[in-house]
């Protein structure tokens, strides 16, 4: 009698690698960030494209005077001397400020590592050009900044909320326009100037004021005041 003969089919199969899910799992997250990227360049793009005569010098100078956040200082500096509440307001944001450019400057960009766009081959036209930056491309410092700025005043002032909004928007924007950021680099920034807005509030709120801390000084020494008078009398 002859041994049966083994087939393909009923050849024992090896197991699984433990692993694959994960593999899988990252494969997938890898092609999600290919489709962004994608979608980035296609809006970069399209932005770059689009023939906005009328726009181009607006936003250029947009952008340019949004470099170190001159129009945020320039606008803390009016409402400081505006009154109590608006001086508040003005510390906040340029708290704000603070927070947002180190967290982009000094964290985002030196992790991310993003270049910058290509204007020359998106054809860019030169009438919206800015100087293009050295640093990483993600995420978009300026935006980060405008945002953190709006938000924080916006919160102590309301009023000023809207007006601060739309410049912060405008300035998003503008780096877009211009060929130095893809519109996901402003997004993040965004997000990140939120984020930034929201640690200086809680940082500010967690720190007394100098009036509260003098009450809280002369509530301290009461105790020991009084007992030494006691003694002394």
């Amino acid at each position: 009698m002859t041994d049966p003969t083994i087939t393909d089919a009923d050849a024992p199969r090896p197991l699984r690698n433990a692993r694959e899910p994960e593999g899988g799992a990252g494969r997938l997250l890898s092609a999600v960030f290919g489709d962004l990227r994608a979608v980035d360049g296609a809006l970069y793009a399209a932005v770059a494209a689009t023939p906005t005569p009328t726009l181009d010098r607006t936003l250029r100078h947009l952008s340019h005077a949004a470099d170190h956040s001159k129009i945020s200082f320039g606008i803390a500096a009016v409402l400081a001397l505006s009154g109590k509440r608006p001086r508040r307001a003005a510390l906040a944001g340029v708290g704000a400020i603070a927070v947002a450019s180190a967290s982009a400057n000094l964290l985002g960009k030196r992790l991310v590592r993003r270049a910058r766009p290509d204007r020359e081959a998106a054809r860019v036209t030169v009438d919206r050009h800015v100087k293009m930056p050295t640093s990483a491309s993600f995420p978009s410092g300026h935006t980060a900044s405008a945002v953190a700025f709006a938000t924080a005043v916006g919160v102590v002032l309301p009023p000023a909320a809207v007006p601060l909004g739309a410049l912060a928007s405008a300035v998003g924007y503008s780096r877009v326009h211009t060929g130095v950021h893809y519109p996901g680099d402003v997004a993040a920034g965004a997000v990140l100037g939120i984020a930034s807005a929201a640690a200086a509030l809680a940082a500010a709120a967690a720190t007394p004021s100098a009036k509260t801390q003098a009450l809280l000084t002369a509530a301290r020494s009461w105790p020991r005041i009084s007992i030494g008078g006691l003694v002394r009398g």
